[in-house]
């Protein structure tokens, strides 16, 4: 874990996520988002939505952030501790971040 501040948009991810706001959620990915969750693929904002809705506030997700780390000078990746009526563990989110938003978020181990 670093000093810095987490990035702005991971920041509002986390939020909106623990608020159970997902209008903020989805707002915090571009348009042409791709979010991939251990191989299931959603796209654009309306897929964030589906997947927002069945995943994470639909299912009462909370995220504690346990780390966090520059991965490339547009890549972070996040280590997360997730409790909910969903999945509940710790690991890690890579966040591609494009135009002060995200563009895309792999959910799976990384190497």
């Amino acid at each position: 874990m670093t000093d810095e501040q987490l990035p702005a948009p991971i920041a509002e991810f986390v939020r909106a996520t623990n608020a159970g706001d997902s209008d903020a959620f989805v707002a915090a990915f571009t348009d042409d988002a791709e979010l991939i969750d251990w191989g299931r693929t959603f796209h654009g904002r309306d897929g964030v939505r589906s997947w927002d809705r069945t995943d994470n506030i639909g299912v009462h997700s909370r995220f504690e952030v346990v780390g966090w780390r520059w991965e490339a000078a547009d890549t972070v990746i996040v280590d997360l501790t997730v409790t909910g009526d969903g999945y509940n563990g710790t690991g890690p989110m890579t966040f591609e971040l494009r135009d002060g938003l995200i563009g895309s978020l792999v959910i799976a181990p990384t190497d």
